[in-house]
């Protein structure tokens, strides 16, 4: 966690800005958006009220680049290189580093969500769609890195996108409604991936220009992930 840097520190635009904006970060995610104000980032982050104003404008104009930073992070899990490892660990580590993550930015992530009294915002969901379209293409580039992501059938896009939503359905049942503890949502993300990515591909073959068009495999060279039993 960073932590301000004291008042006399002499510090350049990109590393003063990049101080406020930790500040505020950590703020956001310890306390409701409206429980925060910019007087408390400022003196959290060692300057004036008006230099914050300088650097991000208002309070909301702050709140959105906390939201960029945070989505610069998965939304969703998304399982990395095998490097030799079982599949099945290599998306159990997956799961648990994005459950982490939201666990760490709490607050920030229940707001974007439109789940805090805060509402649905245009800007913010522009943010959270960029990410997901991001997250998508990361989680495609997992399953089959032999092929650009863009090139993949759509059925395949629109699979991860459906897992996608139900992550986030996961993470509001555990953060925001308690009806999961966090070792449920692990289960519930794990088990789901598999099942989804295992036999549901075959079944979205779609029909183009009156022709079937399969998926075909998930990945080229070893079982990916979503393969393994």
């Amino acid at each position: 966690m960073a932590t301000p840097a004291p008042r006399w520190a002499r510090l350049d635009h990109h590393e003063r800005r990049s101080q406020i904006l930790a500040c505020a970060r950590r703020l956001f995610s310890e306390r409701h958006y409206g429980a925060v104000s910019t007087a408390e980032i400022a003196r959290e982050a060692g300057v004036a009220r008006g230099l914050l104003h300088h650097y991000f404008g208002s309070k909301r104009d702050l709140y959105l680049e906390v939201v960029r930073s945070m989505v610069s992070m998965p939304l969703q899990p998304v399982p990395g290189e095998l490097d030799g490892r079982a599949p099945e660990h290599v998306l159990a580590e997956g799961v648990d580093r994005w459950l982490e993550m939201l666990s760490r930015n709490r607050e920030t992530w229940l707001v974007a969500r439109g789940a805090q009294g805060f509402g649905h915002d245009p800007e913010l969901e522009a943010i959270l769609e960029d990410a997901r379209e991001a997250a998508t293409d990361q989680v495609i580039a997992a399953l089959r890195p032999a092929e650009d992501p863009e090139a993949a059938p759509p059925e395949l896009r629109a699979l991860v996108r459906a897992y996608a939503g139900l992550a986030e359905a996961t993470s509001l049942e555990w953060l925001l409604h308690r009806r999961l503890t966090r070792e449920q949502a692990h289960a519930l993300l794990y088990e789901s991936f598999l099942a989804l990515f295992r036999g549901p591909l075959e079944a979205l073959e779609g029909v183009a220009d009156g022709e079937r068009r399969p998926l075909g495999a998930v990945g080229t060279g070893p079982p990916p992930p979503v393969a393994a039993a």
